[in-house]
């Protein structure tokens, strides 16, 4: 079983990056392989809705959005992690999982994220944690994700890497997340050694509000 870990962070060993490598490493710890995808530091496009994923299977933007959908394929279970900007998580991650959730249910099979696990985890300084936390959820409830939690909201405080070490309790929720993460891969492992089907799939009924 393996786990995507998505820094989401223009820094690739900032204080996003030090959260992830906490849950890779329990994550590890528990048999479960995991692997930290870093979007990179260049502006991220968003989506156009210019529609061309529904024609070419791909996002029209040729970046780390087809990069990691390509990858995506082969794992199990994900993490997007992202640093807190004026109380909202970055942009440039933002725009990545917009691309991806998109270009991803609208270029069909294969559905590389629906059914798999997700989390979120967030780094901050201060304030603005929560709010990014449920930015970043929304993505997964539309998408068929099961949800995986900790025993607190996923986030760490700091500036700087150095900082996050000396938040004891992020580290610890981070830790918490892997076991609960990979409980929760054991056990889908286990529903489907036991026959246990996928839910039945009925067909969208979009409902305009406007006629």
């Amino acid at each position: 079983m393996k786990v995507m870990l998505v820094n989401g962070s223009p820094h690739k060993h900032g204080c996003t990056d030090r959260a992830l490598e906490e849950v890779a490493a329990e994550l590890g710890r528990q048999n479960i392989d995991a692997e930290i995808f870093w979007i990179g530091a260049k502006p991220a496009a968003g989506c156009m809705a210019c529609g061309r994923c529904r024609q070419t299977g791909a996002c029209i933007f040729d970046d780390a959005v087809n990069e990691f959908r390509a990858l995506a394929v082969d794992a199990d279970a994900f993490v997007f992690g992202a640093p807190v900007h004026y109380a909202h998580e970055s942009g440039s991650l933002l725009s990545f999982m917009d691309r991806l959730f998109y270009s991803n249910g609208h270029a069909g099979a294969p559905d590389v994220l629906r059914f798999k696990p997700a989390a979120a985890v967030v780094s901050a300084r201060r304030g603005g944690t929560t709010a990014s936390l449920d930015d970043i959820q929304k993505f997964f409830t539309i998408s068929q994700m099961p949800i995986v939690s900790s025993r607190y909201w996923n986030m760490v405080h700091g500036n700087t890497a150095e900082e996050v070490e000396q938040d004891l309790e992020g580290l610890w929720t981070m830790r918490q997340l892997a076991r609960n993460m990979a409980w929760i891969l054991r056990s889908l492992e286990a529903g489907r050694a036991a026959g246990i089907e996928l839910p039945e799939q009925e067909s969208p009924k979009p409902t305009n509000f406007i006629r």
